[in-house]
């Protein structure tokens, strides 16, 4: 429910903040295998992007990040690239993705792609090159060691599990991969290294492309002894795989011989950072990155391999701590849900039939009215929800089996606890085909069966009911998206959290200069009467349910009731 209300002009905004395009934008991340299938193949591919591209313009999304569409064996879908230069056939061709920046570009819509440059698939030439000898040109373009009687060259474990090294006997010494073995770890001491990938973005920004999201790009910069890991780091050595000393050298070269030419956004995967190291990756002055995802809002339920119960107020100090920038220049991003993480309404909001619709727009509500650069992911602007899982053989994600080793057979987790939690949190949950409408296979595709399961809610849950509902998940979004961009305050204002200690609310303010949104959730399936001081002279903007009047700043709030408000 959408009402008409004061606006104000951009002169509003914060001066001393920088306007820029990929500030102000708002990016639909699509996951191409499973968004739409053009041929039947059961596999979704770049003709079926295209085909959708005005179902995203009409959401109000300016941007697209592609997950990769490089050439690869796909034993980490996508994610292990063995030709940068090559479409994945299952995708399409070069002519193809032509295509799709041709149109894009005619709909106003930028499109930026996955860069994974941290590691290569073992199928990739360099690699077949570097295994095969000591002494060959490619030997230095990924991390080798020898391997003493058979032991791995130090104590690392791999991030999914595992040791971090695979023995190869040819030479008879071991290469590290921080993933899986399929992905082993470019050596970026290497200038040839760099110099290759550097001619691989410039290869893609020459073809039009608006900048990158980076994979894993705080692991570039190995630790040079390699050492092993104390029991301490063990538990999290994400932070060791992160504190290579040259890390912000080889992204201030990455700026100056490369992205400092072009008009472009880059958003890093800060995986093993702090809070209080992002600004050393975005403030303009560094000449490093635009934006990070850090993990602090995906890890909130999560505490190793566990998922746990989480309070509001960890959320709460999660998201005033991003409002509270170390400098102007400093920008956040905001997700919630990615390709990496399960459905957004099933882990932050209920979704269950009674709560489904109404907390997926509860938080469309805060992702859209936060600071910094929103992210959705295909299938959030619907209240897309995790899948059912029966068992192991339900998963097609390669990180489930090496992690179930890892832990249940070697660690001896207990493998009724270990399932439950990834169902939950597997990466499986944000894979399964978008529901487009109630036809066989969601009407992902025509194939008699579609490369991964359809979730079987896609009757109630799809693209063609929410598009015919006027108060569906996707027009809510579509309103707060243009919510978004009538206000400059919900991009550029200053944030205050207005009740940090309750329980169930999430209360707080977008400000900037005299313009100023008060945004007030219920994340809860209780409904109970609010007060608040700030509550007393407000004028409504957009909610999630009927409007309920607010009387001497008292009001009843329904379960997941989320308000936007002209203060």
């Amino acid at each position: 429910m959408i009402m008409i209300g004061r606006s104000y002009a951009a002169s509003g905004v914060q001066s001393e903040t920088t306007r820029a395009w990929w500030k102000e934008a708002v990016v639909y991340e699509i996951y191409p295998r499973s968004f739409k299938d053009s041929n039947g193949d059961g596999i979704g591919d770049l003709r079926g992007i295209i085909d959708k591209l005005p179902y995203i313009r009409d959401l109000g999304a300016d941007t697209i990040w592609l997950a990769p569409i490089f050439q690869s064996p796909n034993r980490d879908n996508g994610y292990d690239i063995s030709d940068y230069k090559a479409i994945m056939p299952e995708f399409g061709t070069m002519r193809d993705f032509e295509m799709l920046m041709a149109k894009a570009s005619s709909l106003g819509i930028r499109v930026i792609l996955d860069l994974v440059v941290n590691h290569t698939s073992d199928q990739h030439p360099w690699f077949q090159k570097s295994r095969a000898s000591h002494d060959g040109p490619y030997r230095d373009y990924y991390i080798w060691r020898d391997s003493v009687h058979g032991h791995p060259p130090n104590n690392w474990p791999s991030a999914w599990g595992g040791s971090a090294w695979t023995f190869e006997p040819t030479t008879n010494s071991s290469y590290l991969h921080l993933f899986s073995p399929y992905q082993p770890d470019l050596n970026w001491d290497n200038p040839f290294v760099r110099d290759e990938v550097f001619s691989i973005m410039k290869f893609w920004l020459d073809k039009g492309v608006s900048g990158f999201r980076m994979d894993a790009i705080t692991m570039i910069s190995k630790i040079p002894s390699l050492r092993d890991m104390s029991l301490e780091e063990l538990k999290a050595p994400e932070y060791v795989y992160a504190a290579g000393p040259h890390l912000h050298a080889y992204l201030r070269e990455m700026n100056d011989r490369v992205l400092s030419h072009y008009d472009v956004m880059t958003v890093g995967e800060a995986y093993g950072m702090h809070a209080q190291d992002i600004p050393l990756f975005t403030e303009s002055a560094r000449r490093e990155l635009d934006m990070v995802f850090a993990f602090d809002i995906v890890h909130v339920d999560r505490q190793g391999w566990r998922k746990i119960a989480w309070p509001l107020s960890k959320l709460k100090e999660i998201y005033a701590a991003a409002g509270r920038p170390r400098s102007p220049d400093s920008w956040n991003t905001v997700f919630l849900d990615n390709h990496d993480q399960p459905r957004a309404v099933s882990r932050f909001g209920n979704d269950a039939a009674p709560f489904r619709e109404v907390s997926a727009k509860a938080i469309a509500t805060l992702l859209l009215t936060q600071c910094g650069t929103p992210f959705i992911y295909q299938g959030e602007e619907l209240g897309m929800t995790n899948l059912p899982f029966n068992g192991l053989d339900d998963f097609e994600d390669v990180q489930v089996p090496i992690e179930w080793d890892a832990k249940v057979k070697r660690q001896g987790v207990n493998p009724e606890a270990f399932f439950e939690s990834l169902k939950g949190l597997g990466r499986d949950n944000a894979r399964s085909p978008m529901q487009w409408d109630m036809t066989r296979n969601a009407g992902f595709t025509t194939a008699n069966k579609p490369w991964y399961r359809v979730n079987p809610n896609y009757i109630e849950i799809n693209a063609q009911a929410c598009l015919q509902n006027s108060k569906s998940v996707y027009h809510y979004f579509r309103d707060l998206i243009a919510l978004r961009r009538k206000y400059p305050v919900l991009i550029y204002g200053s944030y205050q959290d207005l009740d940090p200690d309750h329980s169930a609310v999430f209360f707080y303010s977008r400000e900037s200069g005299n313009s100023k949104l008060l945004i007030l959730i219920n994340m809860s399936d209780r409904g109970f009467t609010y007060a608040s001081p700030h509550l007393a002279k407000v004028s409504p903007l957009i909610s999630n349910v009927e409007h309920r009047s607010v009387t001497k700043g008292m009001t009843w709030l329904a379960p997941w009731e989320a308000r936007v408000y002209v203060a």
